[in-house]
């Protein structure tokens, strides 16, 4: 064969994790008339058609959910993916549309040359649909589906599903600009509009004339997918019904003319009680987070001691999290942040408690700081907590503010590009060599005030020029995964013989407060806190805690430790990714 034959064969037949490889070995043939680089070129082609051949036989068998209202729409979606680069699936959480959609692509053989990438939001979804999708496949999480993380990778070469975090996509394309490992992509929950979703996005945009071969498909709840499909040059839409029985929504405000005075936890344990008084059934409440979750918990196991109350937010263990999944002889009582809003649905929910909250990350220009405030929940995602419940019958959502407060929320929540720092998103870019942040394709572009506000930080930290160019500065400060300011303290403790101690101080400032800063224990925790306090200096706090922390690690059982820190009102959750975090910056 000439090489022009050698290149179709390789487009054709090989896997694409093969093919840069492959063609590189053309091209040198191309230029020379060596037979021993003949002959490793068409072994190698050989031992790549061989790959595709073993996928192609081992493809496990799909056998679709017939109880999702996904399952009304699979000949239609496989027609549609089938004809199509790019397609919108659009449907209400509980659909099936995360589950059920790499099977159908994984039935349509778009994993015979090259893996479905799947991303989520969050970590705890990446993971629960990992053990989902892999249930239904009848094989072992970590073989044909698997999931990575960060900190975590539980994926084979061989598998067929890659669930991640956008966050991961996204650090890979800097590696792998043509995501060669990948036959198809699919971008879960992209009304999220996160940062890295968008940059994303962007860059496929980009990527899909040069691969042809690559098939993109984004999924969204009933939010604003025209949005997507006109990016996407109109790219063809499918709507996915979810809710089957109509939900009841009820406002009763925290504050209402009766009861003045009382608080969050009050009005939902008032709430619960008017929700039983019907019938007892599993009840997902909504807290704008963590914090508040833990506030609440011991109030409502006290007063409601015949129901399993399960707290759901993304630093538990995976066994905790997986305990609202998981058959109980009680009804349970589901405490949750906005990770159960549209990443997860929790099966069985007949009840609905919304606080109408969320933290929203939001930067401010003017104070130069990223902050986590408390805000009002967009209509769409109170309308996405409300879809939570009526998946097995008619449901009931109690929302604790009034109506008129409803309709003068905004229709859709904010997307992260504005409203976050861009110092970060603009070094990001270089390293995806995707031009000046001003010229890229957004889906909405940022505030010019934002955009500059990033470069003038990146400026003071030397990291890019006046011109807006990347200094070797600022290509150091890109590799190390953490907010720009803190990258650069790193930069400048390297050369002062200094980096250990700093680099415990960037980690801990990386992660939420390690102590336990609830209501009732903030003050016994700052107490306890002063074992480690250093007159001179609260950074010098935490490297004394630090200190401390490993000693008692190297003494203690898990389990000892475990009850350590809870002794000190210390999370070990917390403390657990501190260290992991001081780990990954410092392999770097």
């Amino acid at each position: 064969m000439n090489t022009k034959q050698y290149t179709q064969q390789i487009f054709q037949t090989c896997a694409l994790s093969d093919r840069r490889r492959l063609l590189r070995l053309t091209r040198e043939l191309k230029s020379t008339k060596d037979s021993a680089l003949r002959q490793n070129l068409e072994q190698s082609i050989q031992k790549s058609v061989l790959k595709v051949a073993s996928r192609t036989q081992n493809r496990p068998v799909v056998t679709l959910n017939q109880n999702l209202p996904f399952y009304e729409k699979r000949e239609e979606l496989k027609q549609i993916i089938s004809e199509n680069q790019v397609v919108i699936v659009c449907g209400e959480t509980g659909s099936g549309k995360t589950t059920q959609l790499p099977q159908i692509c994984i039935d349509l053989g778009l994993a015979d040359k090259g893996k479905i990438g799947h991303t989520q939001p969050r970590r705890l979804a990446a993971r629960s649909v990992t053990d989902r999708i892999a249930e239904e496949l009848k094989s072992p999480p970590g073989e044909a589906v698997g999931f990575k993380v960060r900190f975590t990778d539980t994926t084979r070469p061989d598998s067929y599903v890659k669930l991640m975090t956008d966050g991961i996509l996204l650090a890979e394309i800097q590696g792998d600009r043509w995501l060669s490992e990948y036959q198809t992509i699919i971008i879960d929950e992209a009304h999220e509009r996160s940062l890295n979703i968008d940059l994303i996005l962007g860059f496929l945009k980009t990527l899909l004339p040069k691969r042809p071969d690559l098939k993109l498909i984004i999924t969204s709840a009933t939010i604003d997918p025209q949005r997507f499909s006109r990016y996407f040059y109109d790219a063809p839409m499918v709507l996915v019904s979810g809710r089957t029985y109509p939900v009841d929504i009820l406002y009763r405000p925290v504050l209402d003319e009766e009861q003045k005075d009382r608080d969050m936890t009050q009005a939902v344990i008032d709430a619960l009680d008017e929700l039983f008084t019907q019938s007892p059934e599993d009840t997902l409440i909504f807290f704008p987070g963590e914090r508040q979750i833990r506030d609440a918990a011991e109030k409502i196991s006290k007063r409601f001691h015949n129901y399993e109350v399960l707290p759901l937010y993304a630093r538990l263990t995976h066994e905790q999290q997986q305990k609202i999944f998981k058959k109980s002889a009680r009804r349970k009582i589901i405490l949750s942040t906005n990770v159960a809003e549209t990443s997860l649905t929790v099966p069985g929910i007949r009840y609905v408690i919304d606080t109408g909250q969320a933290r929203i990350s939001r930067y401010s220009w003017r104070a130069k700081v990223q902050r986590l405030p408390i805000e009002k929940i967009s209509q769409a995602s109170a309308n996405q907590r409300s879809g939570r419940c009526g998946r097995i019958a008619a449901g009931t959502c109690i929302r604790l503010y009034d109506e008129d407060d409803f309709n003068q929320r905004s229709e859709f929540t904010e997307p992260e590009i504005l409203r976050t720092n861009l110092a970060s998103v603009i070094l990001q870019m270089d390293n995806l060599r995707a031009g000046h942040i001003r010229d890229f394709d957004f889906i909405q572009p940022p505030d010019s005030r934002l955009i500059s506000d990033g470069y003038r930080l990146l400026n003071e930290l030397q990291a890019v020029t006046k011109e807006d160019h990347v200094t070797p500065m600022g290509k150091q400060i890109s590799r190390l995964s953490i907010d720009p300011r803190l990258a650069r303290m790193l930069i400048h403790a390297s050369a002062n013989g200094c980096l250990n101690e700093v680099l415990i101080i960037a980690a801990v400032l990386s992660v939420q407060d390690p102590r336990d800063q609830s209501q009732d224990n903030r003050q016994a925790a700052n107490m306890k806190f002063k074992l480690w306090q250093d007159e001179q200096s609260d950074f010098l706090s935490w490297i004394n805690l630090w200190q401390t922390i490993n000693q008692q690690k190297k003494e203690l059982t898990r389990g000892q430790f475990t009850k350590w820190c809870k002794k000190n009102y210390l999370s070990w959750m917390r403390l657990r990714e501190w260290q992991d975090i001081y780990k990954q910056i410092k392999e770097q």
